[in-house]
């Protein structure tokens, strides 16, 4: 295939070596957007460590079910997440390309404000019912589906494209580290004092709102070359289905996670496997950031040049392989080394497939192809948590995780067959030319 150029007929700027790229968080603009991605990260996660954890134990507890039925809630948390992703990625990759990007996404750290107001509330008064938090995790789905396009969309607009790679490799930095102190965070601070951990959101959230207000204007296109909404929307999935490049680096996270995902089943492990409370799950929730931060750190310092398809590809299958691994695991300590090896293992695919993805579209269709690879990793998590709740309510949650990281090796398999495009990407170098 032929390369995309960008606009004015000007050859596409390559990543260049470490050397000679300027570090992202020399620019002002970068460094508000850093701080405000880590700190709504941070925040987000602690809150939806502690809903699986509530939820489950509301249904063990409150509603006497046996752990295969709670388990089966967990995976139901999961689907009411997505729904409105499905719902309304279009909608959100549409708002990214046509309204101001910081305005979308500090609407979205609004919604998860009032989520985590009302939960705190709810906490307090020991009003918690699995009607409530399926109706708040849906909202939160509604938060995601707006502020990931957005916030991807921005960090090309304020870095140039030589800094693009380790822009995106500290920005994962930022996801990771926050994933890292989030659950960890949550957990402890629930395990003290359950109301606090909603009010320690409401705080980093109004902090990221803030901080992301301070990052210079990011102006959708001028009026006069936009498009019909509805064609906008539907010209953004079109141009990921009919580029195989993107297709296969998209769907391969999709296909891979939903069946390897054993992140619903944490708070069974946590609670009734391992035994290790709230606090342990918090631990288990961290585990993975942390393999994953440290693999992001060496990506911004040193990021790969060479050989890029096939190494994604051996990364997604390591972590099919590492789950099959926790999944037998009755040990704290060994499951937390294996949670951090799946972790580095889905940073590493992460980096790459971010990569390749943004230098692989336009400008001003990042919003929606950014969406769209942002349906596919929801789908792949909350459909994933899905999988393996119903999994588990048939088989036991052991046979759930072991059987999902066994599959997610046999789709990496089945993609470097059927996309022989991804194992053909030697470097970042776009990979195609489409006119849009």
């Amino acid at each position: 295939m032929a390369t995309i150029l960008p606009p004015d007929g000007e050859e596409p700027v390559m990543p260049v070596t470490e050397s000679s790229a300027p570090s992202p968080l020399s620019f002002p603009d970068y460094r508000f957007y850093w701080v405000a991605r880590f700190t709504a990260v941070m925040a987000t996660i602690a809150m939806v460590v502690v809903i699986g954890y509530q939820l489950y134990d509301t249904a063990r507890t409150d509603y006497r079910m046996s752990i295969e039925a709670a388990s089966l809630q967990l995976g139901l948390l999961g689907l009411f997440q997505f729904v409105p992703l499905a719902v309304l990625t279009p909608v959100a990759g549409w708002a990214a390309d046509r309204f101001e990007r910081r305005s979308v996404a500090i609407f979205s750290n609004l919604i998860d404000i009032t989520i985590a107001t009302t939960l705190g509330w709810f906490t307090y008064y020991d009003g918690l019912t699995l009607p409530l938090l399926f109706g708040l995790a849906a909202l939160h789905g509604v938060a995601r589906v707006f502020s990931g396009p957005a916030m991807s969309a921005i960090a090309p607009n304020i870095v140039p494209p030589a800094a693009l790679p380790r822009a995106i490799a500290m920005s994962s930095i930022a996801w990771q580290s926050a994933s890292i102190i989030g659950p960890a965070a949550g957990g402890l601070i629930y395990a003290a004092h359950p109301t606090s951990v909603y009010i320690f959101a409401v705080i980093l959230l109004a902090f990221s709102a803030y901080t992301i207000s301070r990052v210079r204007p990011v102006l959708p296109p001028p009026a006069e070359v936009r498009g019909h909404p509805l064609r906008e929307m539907v010209d953004g999935l079109r141009f990921v289905w009919m580029e195989r490049f993107l297709l296969g680096t998209i769907t391969l996270d999709l296909f891979a996670v939903i069946l390897s995902g054993a992140t619903a089943m944490l708070p069974v492990y946590a609670r009734d496997i391992l035994h290790v409370g709230s606090e342990g799950l918090g631990l288990l929730r961290a585990a993975p950031a942390l393999g994953a931060a440290v693999v992001a750190l060496g990506l911004s310092i040193r990021p790969i040049e060479r050989n890029v398809g096939v190494k994604m590809l051996w990364a997604v299958a390591a972590f099919g392989f590492g789950t099959v691994a926790f999944g037998y695991s009755t040990s704290l300590i060994l499951s937390l080394v294996l949670l951090v090896i799946m972790g580095a293992a889905d940073m590493f695919s992460v980096f790459v497939r971010g990569t390749l993805i943004q230098l692989n579209t336009p400008d001003h269709m990042r919003g929606r192809v950014s969406a769209a690879s942002g349906l596919a990793i929801s789908a792949s998590n909350e459909l994933g948590e899905m999988r393996a709740g119903a999994m588990a309510a048939a088989l036991g949650p052991v046979s759930a995780v072991v059987w999902g990281g066994a599959a997610a090796v046999g789709v990496t398999a089945l993609w470097a067959w059927l996309f022989p495009e991804l194992r053909r990407a030697k470097t970042f170098e776009p990979q195609f030319r489409q006119a849009s």
